[in-house]
């Protein structure tokens, strides 16, 4: 009998693992998701939370199914995150009633401990199957399983590994990121037969060692791969499918909103995905709830944030494409700031810190906080000129392409070629009036992120620190107070050179003279004289271009380097 009981538990076993976990009908399941938000909530280019919230209530009141996701670096970024360290956040995820967050690089910004207070002010579960801590257990949760008339749709998270160098390194001490290829196996493994779609909810990107379509690639049984980091839109909109896992992405900044129609059907997954932009956004209506609690935390923070602490008369240029590329007045001012404050030799820090813009006018504390929102402080090390060689090489390394070590210097100049190879493109560096010298030891002021060993400046981990310094939102706020904004401007202190090229002498042909024919009259184009101040996106808004396209028309070789007295061509139509 024992035996008989046994042989039909072991093919009610069988056939339980050859079967659907839901074989019933047609299930259809909406995924609204977005990624690297950076706390900026408000509307940003039509978008922003309180229309988002709207369209997904829209979903929801409608009787559809409804999963709201969001692929990490949320709770940092501007003021409205920043003075309350995440929690304004949460509170406007709470709101909007989101289904589960995966944790960016940037939400360890405020330490591992803040992170897990956060965890415990949401209502919704913060994924990242491959963050373990020293004792082995996990830091958050690994995966969470949502269920719709019986279909069960597993999520899980995996966090990037460049968090290891991209947040302040005492903010996941202790912490292993583990090789999200080699979890998310694990993670398909385990999901498969609890659940009928599985999900990750990655933020993992496009760019470096790890990347979503690599891990799809390698990993059979991932439905869709919601994606962030490289804050990137994927096939227009529509995502890009690898391996049977349709793969998305919104860009950032809240900007547009991700939705993935995922269709069940007798145990087959299908699924589309969309983007709702700028033009479907212009005429939503957005959420009072939602913008209700915007105001109420605005309003809590005005207080910090609306003391004037300055004025400029130009724009400070501190957006992304610009400081993660090229020299900007901003980037300028901020490394001026430092060496003024520590006395040092020379000064570096990192584009990847500069995270907004100052517009014309007075300067409020909450303009800066924006600007420097990690809280990071200056500090000096003694350093061997091989090394600084060294971490200015790591900075150039991507170039032109974004890259958040990219440095903002002063005391110092320097010329690179970016056609030679990685690690051997830098062509001058002056130290003042000085070369470089390899052998000789320089002060170098630094943020603690960067001397510890951040954004790749790993040379300069091993240098003991040789004096702490202010806050370096408060060093900036401390120099213009006394300094104004005199040094912001671009210097040319960062060049991109070419190579000179010797050509050999050219054999010129009898010239036959064609004839003479009549051009039509095209009208010459403006030309406009650079200004002290100027920025080429500035100007190009002025005359109803995009800096692109100047850049293009006057085929400059770096468009974030122009100079007082420049002459730019304006195209006349």
């Amino acid at each position: 009998m024992k035996r008989f009981l046994s042989i039909i538990l072991t093919l009610s076993l069988l056939f339980s693992f050859a079967v659907p976990i839901n074989a019933a009908g047609h299930v259809e399941i909406t995924v609204f998701h977005v990624n690297d938000v950076h706390s900026r909530v408000a509307e940003y280019n039509n978008f922003g939370f309180a229309k988002i919230a709207t369209v997904v209530n829209e979903a929801r009141t409608a009787g559809d199914h409804v999963l709201l996701l969001d692929a990490g670096d949320s709770f940092h970024g501007q003021t409205f995150a920043t003075i309350s360290k995440g929690a304004s956040i949460a509170r406007l995820m709470n709101l909007m009633k989101f289904d589960a967050l995966t944790t960016g690089n940037h939400d360890f910004n405020y330490g591992q401990a803040r992170l897990l207070e956060l965890q415990a002010e949401t209502n919704f579960p913060l994924l990242a199957a491959n963050v373990i801590k020293a004792d082995n257990s996990m830091l958050l949760d690994d995966y969470v399983i949502k269920e719709f008339e019986g279909v069960k749709v597993a999520i899980f998270g995996l966090a990037t590994p460049e968090t290891t160098y991209k947040t302040h390194p005492d903010n996941v001490e202790g912490l292993t990121f583990e090789d999200p290829t080699v979890t998310a196996q694990r993670m398909v493994d385990l999901l498969t037969p609890m659940a009928d779609i599985i999900v990750c909810l990655g933020h993992i990107g496009n760019q470096g060692m790890y990347t979503s379509e690599a891990i799809a690639t390698a990993v059979d049984g991932i439905d869709l791969f919601v994606d962030a980091h490289s804050h990137s839109i994927y096939g227009e909109g529509s995502g890009m499918v690898v391996n049977d896992t349709l793969i998305v992405q919104t860009s950032d900044y809240a900007k547009n909103l991700g939705k993935v129609t995922l269709s069940y059907m007798d145990g087959t997954v299908t699924s589309s995905a969309t983007l709702l932009t700028t033009e479907d956004a212009a005429s939503i209506v957005p959420n009072p709830d939602v913008l209700a609690l915007m105001e109420t935390v605005n309003a809590e923070n005005e207080v910090i944030t609306s003391a004037v602490v300055g004025t400029t008369t130009i724009d400070l240029q501190g957006e992304r494409s610009f400081v993660r590329t090229g020299e900007t007045n901003l980037g300028n001012l901020i490394a001026e700031a430092m060496l003024d404050a520590s006395g040092a030799d020379l000064a570096i820090t990192n584009g990847g810190g500069i995270r907004a813009s100052i517009p014309t006018g007075d300067i409020t504390q909450g303009d800066i906080i924006s600007v420097l929102p990690f809280g990071n402080y200056v500090i000096t090390k003694s350093v061997m000129g091989s090394d600084i060689r060294s971490i200015l090489e790591v900075g150039i390394s991507d170039y032109p392409t974004e890259k958040g070590a990219f440095p903002h210097i002063a005391g110092m100049t320097i010329k690179f070629d970016s056609n030679l190879p990685v690690g051997s493109k830098l062509t001058e560096v002056m130290i003042g009036d000085e070369l470089l010298d390899d052998t000789k030891t320089y002060v170098l002021a630094t943020n603690d992120f960067l001397g510890a060993g951040g954004d790749e400046y790993t040379a300069l981990a091993n240098y003991p620190i040789l004096g702490e310094f202010a806050a370096l939102d408060e060093v900036l706020v401390s120099y213009m107070k006394e300094n104004g904004t005199e040094k912001a401007t671009v210097t040319g202190r960062i060049a991109a050179v070419e190579p000179v090229v010797v050509e050999e002498p050219v054999v010129v042909p009898p010239v036959v003279v064609p004839p003479v024919v009549t051009p039509p009259v095209v009208e010459a184009p403006v030309v406009y004289i650079v200004k002290s101040g100027d920025v080429l996106w500035r100007i190009a808004k002025a005359y109803g271009f995009t800096w692109q396209e100047l850049s293009e028309f006057n085929q400059l070789k770096n468009p974030h380097l122009i100079y007082p007295g420049n002459k730019i061509l304006i195209p006349s139509n």
